[in-house]
């Protein structure tokens, strides 16, 4: 389960359940700069935690019922993508 950090409350686009392990994860959008530096195809963020419960995000392309999120990079330096089936993704209003 991660949720985003606090600073980015009202940034935040929505929240699933990952459906084999029934996790939580909110998403949001990546900043320009992030996208522009590697995985551009991937423009959400999936906060997954990280040590002691950090602010760890990884790139991912959510969409209604799967996202694809980059769990690594290869030799070659591109993108290793799993895909997560979502048991339910809200996607909350804008502000």
């Amino acid at each position: 389960m991660a949720f985003a950090p606090h600073y980015w409350l009202g940034k935040v686009l929505g929240e699933f359940i990952e459906k084999d392990y029934g996790k939580y994860f909110d998403y949001a959008y990546r900043d320009e700069d992030e996208v522009l530096a590697w995985a551009g195809d991937y423009p959400h963020k999936v906060y997954v935690g990280g040590p002691e419960g950090g602010n760890g995000w990884r790139p991912a392309l959510v969409k209604k019922t799967v996202a694809y999120v980059v769990v690594d990079e290869d030799d070659d330096g591109k993108p290793v993508v799993e895909k997560w089936f979502l048991k339910k993704n809200k996607v909350f209003p804008p502000l």
